[in-house]
C-alpha cells in the first residue's frame, strides 16, 4: 500500500461515525459524578480548583466504558489512584523545566508500556499523562499538591460509589459476551445450510471465555445463568460443523441432508432463544416448532454413522443449554463450588505479578509495544518542550494531542491524529462561540462542561472525532469557570493541536514498528500451534486408552490465541504503507484460509473420538509420527522462506488408505487434513504476480477454502 493510499484510508476510518447502540443510564450516571466534583469545588469558592480535580471523576468515568471484565468500581478507583500519583508527582517537578521533562519522559514511557497488559491499562496510562500535563499549569505548594491529588482519587472515590450504588445492568458486560457467542453460533448454524463448510470467527468464543474468568469473590455473587452456557457453546460449535460437513457428516445431497438442514435451523433457534434469555435475564421460551424438530422421528428420513451421531450430540447439548438458562438468574452456587467451576481470575493485587511478566516480555527492541513506548515518550517531551517555546498559553495542549492519539499500531495513530484535529475545530468552534454570544457565568459555565462530559459518555462508541468534539467543548467551558477568554482558547487550541497530531504522526513515520515484515512469524506460529492441536486429537486415536482431553482443550486455546495473533497482524499490515516482505497480501489470505480450514477440520474429528476401549488405530499413528516431524521443518521452511514440503505426509496417508477399508472419520480427516497442508505449501510458493490472480480462486474453493474457519 502506498503512502498516500495509506494516509487516505487512515483519514476516512478517523472521521467515520459509527451507528452504535447508546447507554443514556450509564452516561448520566458518569456525568453526575463529574458534576459532584465540579460543584463541590466551587461550593468551597475554588474555580482553579474545580477545573482541575474534575478531571479525576471525569477519566475515571471514562475507563469504567471500557471493554474489561474487571468490576467497574475497581476500575475506577485504579484509574483514580494512578492519576493522584501522576498529579502530584507532576506537582513536584513542575516548577523545574529539565525536572518536569524528564519526569514526563519517564511517566510516558512507562504509560506506552501499559498497553502489553492490555488495552484498557494503555488507555489508563494515557490518562495519567494528559491530567499529569493538564493539572500541573496551576502553580502550588506541596501542600496544595496533596490536596489536588487527593481530590482527583476522590471523583474516582465517587464514581465508584455510583456505580455501587445505582448499578445498570450487573454483569452487564458478561451476559453480552455470552450472548454474542450464542447468537454467532446461532448464526452460523444458518449459514451452514447454505454452506456447509461455511466461515465461523471464534473470537465471540474467546470473548465469552475472558468475560467468564471471574475473582473468588466475584464467583460467590455471579448468577448461575452466566455459568453453564458457554461450555456447552464451546461444545456446540464443532458438532454443527461435524453434522454439516459433506465428507464426515450428512451427504451433500438427498434426504439426510434435508434433515440435516432441519437440524441446523432448529438448532439455531433455540441457541438465539437462549442467547435472548442470557442477554437480558430472562427464562428461555421455545417455539414448538423447533422442539418437534429436534424429535427423533419415528419414520422419514434418519441419519446415519458420522452423522447421526453428531445429530444425538447436538440435541442433547442445546436440550442442557436450555435447561441451565432457565435457573433462577438471581440463584448462586456455594462458595467451594464456585471457585471449583469457575475460571479464576487473579484479584487486583495477585495481578501486579502477571501483570510485569507482560512488561518483561515486551522488553525488547523487536516488540511493537516497546517501540511505541520509546516513541510517546519521546514525542510526549519534544511537544512539551514545544509548546513551552511558542508563543501561546496553554503549551501542554500540543504533548496531550500528541499522547492522547498515539497507539502501538500505524492505522490508529494516523486516524484518530485525523479525527482528534476535526474534532477539536467543532469543540472549540461550538463551544468558543457560545462563550462568546452567551458570555454564561460560573455555574452555567460547569452546567455546560457537564453537559459535554455526559454527551461524550453517551456517544463514545460512535467514533473518536465525536469524542473529541465533546471533549474539546469540556476543555472550553472548564476554562470558562477559571476565567480564561474564549478567543485565546480557540487560537491555542488549534494550532497546538495540530502540532502534537503531526508529531505523532511524523514520529511513526521516522521510528515505525511495522507489522509487515512480522507476518512469516505470525503464519509460523498459526501453523505450530494448529498442528499440536491435530497432534493431540491423532495422538488419542493411537492410543485410545490414554485419553488427555485437558490437552486437547491446551490446544485448542493455543490454537485460537496463534490464530487471533495472526489476524490482527494480518488486519494491521493491510493498512501500512509498506512493501510485502515475502508474503504478499494474496499469499497471506490464501495461507490464512488453508489453516483456517486445517483447524476446522481437526475440531470435526474431535467430534468422533474413540472410546477407552477402543483398538488403535496403526495408521493414525503412523500419520501423527510423520505429522510430527514434517509439522517442525515446515514450520521453519515458513519463517524462513523456505520450501514447504508435505508430499511425505501425504505417502503415510495414501498408505493408510491402501490398508484400511473401513475408511472412518480419522481417515477422512486426515485426507482433508493433507489438502489444507498442500493449499498452505502452494500459497507460499506463488510468486507475487501470480498471488494476485489466484486470491479469488483459493477463496471459493468450496470444498477447501473455509477462511475463517479455523483454531476452534
Amino acid at each position: 500500500m502506498t503512502w498516500s493510499r495509506a494516509l487516505k484510508d487512515a483519514a476516512r476510518s478517523g472521521l467515520t461515525i459509527e451507528r452504535t447502540k447508546l447507554t443514556p443510564l450509564i452516561a448520566i450516571r458518569g456525568s453526575v459524578g463529574v458534576a459532584l466534583v465540579i460543584g463541590l469545588c466551587l461550593w468551597r469558592g475554588d474555580p482553579a480548583l474545580a477545573v482541575s480535580s474534575a478531571f479525576g471523576a471525569f477519566s475515571s468515568g471514562i475507563v469504567t466504558f471500557q471493554r474489561s471484565m474487571r468490576p467497574r468500581p475497581v476500575l475506577a478507583l485504579a484509574v483514580a489512584g494512578a492519576l493522584a500519583v501522576s498529579t502530584f508527582l507532576g506537582y513536584l517537578a513542575a516548577a523545574h523545566l529539565l525536572a518536569f521533562v524528564l519526569l514526563l519522559a519517564g511517566w510516558t514511557f512507562l504509560a506506552g508500556m501499559a498497553w502489553a497488559i492490555g488495552p484498557v491499562a494503555g488507555l489508563a496510562g494515557t490518562q495519567t499523562v494528559a491530567i499529569m500535563l493538564v493539572t500541573v499549569t496551576l502553580p502550588t505548594s506541596v501542600l496544595g499538591a496533596l490536596q489536588h491529588a487527593a481530590l482527583i482519587f476522590v471523583g474516582g472515590v465517587v464514581q465508584a460509589a455510583l456505580i455501587v450504588l445505582f448499578p445498570v445492568r450487573p454483569w452487564g458486560v458478561q451476559r453480552d459476551a455470552l450472548a454474542d457467542a450464542l447468537a454467532a453460533e446461532a448464526d452460523y448454524a444458518r449459514r451452514l445450510r447454505q454452506d456447509p463448510v461455511a466461515p465461523f470467527d471464534p473470537a465471540p468464543l474467546m470473548d465469552a471465555r475472558i468475560a467468564s474468568a471471574v475473582t473468588p469473590r466475584q464467583a460467590r455473587r455471579r448468577p448461575v445463568q452466566l455459568h453453564g452456557p458457554r461450555g456447552l457453546a464451546e461444545r456446540v460449535r464443532p458438532v454443527l460443523a461435524s453434522l454439516a460437513d459433506p465428507v464426515v457428516g450428512a451427504p451433500l445431497e438427498g434426504p439426510e441432508r434435508d434433515r440435516a438442514r432441519d437440524l441446523l435451523g432448529a438448532a439455531a433457534t433455540v441457541l438465539d432463544a437462549v442467547a435472548f434469555a442470557v442477554r437480558h435475564a430472562k427464562p428461555v421460551r421455545l417455539p414448538p416448532e423447533a422442539m418437534a424438530v429436534l424429535e427423533v422421528p419415528a419414520t422419514g428420513p434418519m441419519l446415519h454413522g458420522a452423522a447421526r451421531r453428531s445429530a444425538y450430540r447436538l440435541i442433547s447439548l442445546l436440550a442442557d443449554a436450555v435447561e441451565l438458562t432457565d435457573e433462577p438468574v438471581e440463584a448462586t452456587r456455594p462458595t467451594t463450588e464456585a471457585e471449583r467451576g469457575h475460571l479464576l481470575r487473579p484479584s487486583v493485587p495477585r495481578l501486579v505479578p502477571v501483570a510485569l511478566r507482560s512488561l518483561h516480555r515486551e522488553t525488547r527492541w523487536t516488540s511493537h509495544v516497546f517501540r511505541h513506548a520509546l516513541r510517546v515518550a519521546a514525542v510526549a517531551a519534544a511537544g512539551y518542550l514545544l509548546g513551552t517555546a511558542l508563543p501561546f498559553g496553554h503549551g501542554y495542549w500540543a504533548p496531550l494531542a500528541s499522547v492522547m492519539v498515539m497507539r502501538p499500531d500505524f492505522a490508529q495513530t494516523y486516524s484518530r491524529g485525523v479525527a482528534r484535529f476535526s474534532g477539536t475545530l467543532v469543540g472549540v468552534a461550538v463551544a468558543g462561540g457560545l462563550m462568546a454570544l452567551a458570555h454564561p457565568g460560573l455555574y452555567v459555565s460547569a452546567g455546560l462542561a457537564v453537559v459535554c462530559v455526559g454527551l461524550m459518555y453517551l456517544l463514545m462508541r460512535t467514533g473518536f472525532s465525536v469524542t473529541s468534539a465533546c471533549v474539546t467543548a469540556y476543555v472550553v467551558f472548564l476554562l470558562g469557570i477559571a476565567g480564561a477568554g474564549w478567543q485565546q482558547t480557540v487560537q491555542e487550541r488549534v494550532v497546538l493541536t495540530l502540532l502534537g497530531g503531526l508529531l505523532a504522526m511524523l514520529s511513526y513515520a521516522l521510528f515505525p514498528a511495522w507489522e509487515t515484515p512480522r507476518l512469516r512469524d505470525r503464519l509460523a506460529e498459526w501453523l505450530a500451534a494448529n498442528g499440536h492441536y491435530a497432534l493431540a486429537v491423532y495422538d488419542l486415536y493411537a492410543t485410545p486408552a490414554e485419553r488427555r482431553p485437558r490437552q486437547i482443550r491446551d490446544a485448542l486455546l493455543d490454537a485460537r490465541a496463534a490464530r487471533a495473533a495472526w489476524e490482527e497482524t494480518e488486519a494491521r499490515a493491510e493498512k501500512e504503507p509498506v512493501r510485502h516482505r515475502g508474503l504478499s497480501p494474496a499469499s497471506a489470505k490464501a495461507a490464512g484460509a488453508a489453516l483456517a480450514t486445517m483447524g476446522r477440520v481437526t475440531m470435526i474429528l474431535e467430534v468422533h473420538l474413540p472410546e477407552r476401549d477402543a483398538d488403535a488405530s496403526p495408521g493414525a499413528t503412523a500419520f501423527a509420527f510423520e505429522l510430527r516431524s514434517s509439522l517442525e521443518e515446515a514450520t521453519e521452511a515458513v519463517r524462513e522462506r523456505g520450501e514447504v514440503n508435505w508430499s511425505a505426509l501425504r505417502a503415510v496417508w495414501e498408505r493408510w488408505d491402501a490398508e484400511d477399508e473401513s475408511r472412518g472419520v480419522a481417515l477422512r480427516a486426515a485426507d482433508l487434513l493433507v489438502d489444507a497442508l498442500d493449499d498452505l505449501a502452494e500459497a507460499l510458493s506463488r510468486e507475487p504476480e501470480r498471488a494476485e490472480s489466484a486470491a479469488g480462486d483459493t477463496a471459493g474453493d468450496t470444498a477447501r477454502g473455509t477462511e475463517g474457519n479455523g483454531g476452534g
